[in-house]
């Protein structure tokens, strides 16, 4: 690689693009490494804007990639966490069944958990009342291995760990432009322009922008998600001692409305599941005009509008109605009122979507000879980095680079 500015170039400073240079750094110590972001510090979107649950993966396909990542992340971040003393608290899910039909779901799901090897508890509605007196349910699975982290923090851990193994870190480089060349990758970022042997981009909210910018042919666009939440007011932070979720719907993509305990003491209710009007528009109603008419002018949205229009009517409904947003939390927490519902925020997840309008659940990776540009990193991506990144780097060091 003589005369190259670098011989790697990663782009985006959130956790999985920052997992990844360290990564790079801990295969090949001494590697000429630099990280773009466009932002003024780390973790700025979607990485900064999530619950900071560390999951243990109980929903995913038994012997699925999702599954095995999941389970190895959360060792990898928790150990990265008492490596870098950074505070963790194991507080442990409870997936609740309100109803007939959850409790059989349950039932399916606690025997997905057993072939995933994650150790949880049954608990009838008289066990889960002495855990939780403010939470209604038929029953619940407890599953002690879910923590809450700041992933803010633990990125700006992974900033400091590149930095001292000789990485640049160029905030505020908004890339312009990319070009592969016979030897080299050329990247137009303000006023740098960086050559390197090999380029990845884990751009996230922006991914399928840096992908066609790059030249590469996509058969995908990202399509926002907002999720709405609401923080509880400081009276109301011990109403519960582990996270509530419920049992998930098979049939939608999201998890529904839960309690968040986060490392902060604060407890959130949310999210929600609306549709976002602005990739990076984190106020309620926030509009960005080139992001709406992408959207607008691409198949796959109207397709995933066709066949979920009644779940996303829902949806937009509790996030205009506070009243009716609560009733979805009551659900679980009856004791809980408007007046709870206190400072609202919002995080954006990415979701990829193919021109016919599925949803992609999975990896996603499009790359040539030196590019590799992380497309779809699914849910969830900050749980399972660190194991992300190893395979980001398993295929750069194994020559699989063109990934499909």
């Amino acid at each position: 690689m003589a005369g190259l500015d670098y011989d790697y170039c990663i782009i985006g400073g959130g956790i999985v693009g920052l997992a990844t240079a360290m990564a790079v750094q801990r295969r090949e110590p001494g590697a000429r490494l630099i990280l773009l972001e466009k932002e003024q510090a780390p973790a700025m979107h979607q990485t900064g804007h999530n619950s900071g649950v560390i999951h243990a993966g109980v929903y995913y396909q038994p012997g699925s990639l999702k599954a095995r990542l999941c389970r190895e992340g959360a060792e990898a971040t928790k150990a990265f966490c008492r490596q870098k003393s950074i505070r963790f608290e194991e507080c442990g899910k409870l997936l609740v069944a309100t109803d007939a039909l959850e409790m059989q779901r349950m039932v399916d799901l606690a025997a997905r958990a057993e072939r995933n090897e994650i150790r949880f508890e049954p608990l009838s509605r008289d066990r889960l009342k002495a855990r939780e007196p403010e939470i209604a349910g038929l029953g619940a699975l407890f599953v002690p291995a879910t923590g809450i982290v700041d992933y803010a923090q633990v990125c700006r851990a992974m900033a400091e760990e590149v930095r001292a193994a000789g990485g640049i870190l160029q905030f505020g480089a908004t890339v312009s432009a990319i070009h592969e060349e016979d030897a080299a990758v050329v990247v137009q970022a303000g006023e740098h322009v960086v050559r390197a042997g090999r380029l990845v981009a884990c751009a996230g909210l922006q991914s399928d922008r840096l992908a066609r910018l790059a030249g590469l042919a996509i058969n995908h666009r990202i399509v926002p998600f907002r999720g709405e939440y609401y923080t509880l007011p400081k009276s109301r932070s011990d109403i519960v001692r582990h996270l509530i979720y419920p049992i998930p719907d098979p049939d939608l993509p999201f998890l529904g409305v839960h309690l968040t305990r986060m490392i902060d003491g604060s407890v959130t209710v949310g999210p929600n599941a609306v549709l976002g009007f602005a990739r990076e528009g984190y106020r309620k109603g926030s509009v960005n005009l080139p992001d709406v008419t992408e959207m607008i002018r691409f198949p796959g949205f109207w397709s995933v509008l066709r066949r979920n229009w009644r779940s996303g009517l829902d949806e937009m409904l509790g996030s205009l109605s506070r009243r009716r947003y609560l009733e979805k939390c009551r659900k679980y927490c009856p004791s809980l009122t408007l007046a709870d519902l206190g400072r609202p925020g919002a995080g954006i997840r990415a979701q990829a979507v193919l021109r016919d309008g599925t949803l992609v659940h999975d990896f996603l990776f499009i790359g040539t000879e030196r590019m590799l540009h992380v497309c779809n990193a699914p849910s969830p991506a900050a749980t399972s980095a660190i194991p992300i990144a190893n395979m980001i780097v398993d295929r750069l060091f194994e020559g699989r680079f063109k990934a499909a």
